[in-house]
């Protein structure tokens, strides 16, 4: 973590979420907990991780009004919140509401989401449909119940079909569900997930594996890769990417799949075929500290800024300044890449 401070005054400001390579953040994801349900491989040590004291972590009222300010000041249109687990987050409804209520300069309503496990979702999807909420991505690595069991190290998954079934029944939709294949682990799933996702009208997105877990756990050579699992589908089903240029800043490269209506399947190649150059997000950890990239080794802390007495402008300015430091690209294939030292849970994904 770094401190940050700038000088300001009052007045909004027009200017953007801009580094020095042109690109302009416009997607906001707030971490709203470290803390997790599950213990997935992936992600976390069986035994979890030692959390952030809770008097770290961002109050309600500092994520709304840190949020307030991406979009009021900084040209933030879309906020995803995530984890850890943000149903985990008792006062979540409440920030949905706040973050729905705002308005970006020109008049625009926020466009949110919700990346989650989706175990308690049946109980809190149509609360937070309500509050404003407009869709979730739930994350689901097999159909088995055993397998998904020895992934998550936790016997839940019913809770997640449960819950993606309330959020369809919310109108959460479309409901996209992500899916992180492993080597030797649910590598042989790519087909049968996307059969699933078609039948039940899921939007189903795989996501290669980043090395955003435990020290040392990740291994290059266990990569499943985005051509392996594209060439897996297209054995099995007929597959029409969509336009050049469609991706834009998303991640996930999308095909539509011909014979079912409106269906689209998707691949996210952090790793083999990153979208770095077309990145348009910037971060919030739960502790309130600013991330420009997933992969970055440096903070940058607004939570210092608001609970100092900084105002608004002050803590635009510090945003913007951390914004422009984005570094090129994640670097992954670089001989000198370092794994952040937070883990995916700890920054939110």
């Amino acid at each position: 973590m770094r401190a940050v401070s700038a000088a300001g005054g009052s007045e909004p400001r027009a200017q953007g979420l801009a580094d020095r390579y042109g690109r302009v953040a416009t997607d906001l994801r707030v971490s709203l907990t470290d803390r997790c349900n599950l213990r997935c491989t992936y992600c976390m040590p069986a035994e979890g991780l030692p959390w952030a004291p809770d008097d770290t972590v961002l109050t309600d009222a500092e994520v709304v009004r840190l949020v307030r300010v991406g979009v009021e000041r900084l040209g933030i249109r879309e906020v995803r919140f995530t984890g850890g687990e943000p149903l985990l987050r008792r006062g979540l409804e409440g920030i949905v509401a706040a973050t729905t209520a705002l308005r970006t300069p020109d008049g625009a309503r926020v466009r949110t989401a919700l990346t989650t496990n989706a175990l308690g979702l049946d109980k809190r999807a149509r609360s937070l449909a309500e509050a404003g909420l407009d869709r979730v991505n739930v994350s689901l690595d097999s159909l088995d119940p055993q397998r998904f069991a020895r992934i998550a190290r936790r016997d839940r998954h019913a809770d997640v079909l449960a819950g993606l079934a309330a959020a369809v029944e919310a109108g959460l939709t479309p409901v996209k569900v992500n899916a992180v294949l492993q080597r030797g682990v649910n590598d042989d799933e790519a087909v049968p997930l996307l059969a699933w996702a078609l039948e039940h009208g899921y939007h189903l997105r795989f996501i290669e594996q980043m090395p955003l877990g435990p020290h040392g756990s990740w291994r290059r050579e266990d990569l499943v890769t985005a051509r392996e699992i594209l060439d897996a589908l297209s054995a099995a089903y007929d597959l029409v990417a969509e336009p050049d240029g469609s991706r834009g800043g998303t991640p996930a490269e999308t095909w539509t799949v011909r014979g079912h209506a409106g269906a689209t399947v998707g691949v996210i190649g952090s790793v083999t075929r990153p979208f770095c150059g077309a990145c348009d997000r910037t971060r919030l950890t739960a502790d309130g500290q600013v991330r420009s990239c997933l992969f970055a080794r440096e903070e940058d802390d607004l939570r210092g800024l608001l609970r100092g007495g900084a105002d608004d402008a002050t803590v635009a300015d510090a945003w913007r300044a951390a914004q422009r430091g984005k570094a090129a690209g994640h670097g992954i294939d670089d001989p000198s890449f370092l794994q952040p030292a937070r883990t995916m849970s700890a920054i939110g994904g």
